[in-house]
């Protein structure tokens, strides 16, 4: 969706994604420890689900690496279980 995002700073290692089939918090909080990945072009980069945020699903990715604004929008591959 975006990356999460402050009053003046925007953090482009931490992203929130909503996944289709996710509707509520519930859901959303059994995918935390879970591993996703986006590929992209030529790159390829790994996150962790940290978190949730609010109450329609929407969960808190941490990537290792920055990701660029060409990912936004983009879909992602939910990996492992915990």
């Amino acid at each position: 969706m975006n990356y999460r995002i402050g009053i003046r700073t925007q953090k482009s290692d931490e992203c929130l994604i909503q996944f289709t089939s996710v509707t509520n918090r519930a859901e959303s909080g059994q995918l935390v420890g879970r591993k996703v990945v986006l590929k992209g072009a030529k790159t390829k980069h790994a996150g962790k689900i940290v978190g949730s945020h609010g109450k329609n699903g929407v969960v808190i990715v941490r990537f290792k690496k920055g990701v660029p604004g060409q990912a936004i929008g983009t879909s992602v591959e939910l990996v492992a279980a915990r």
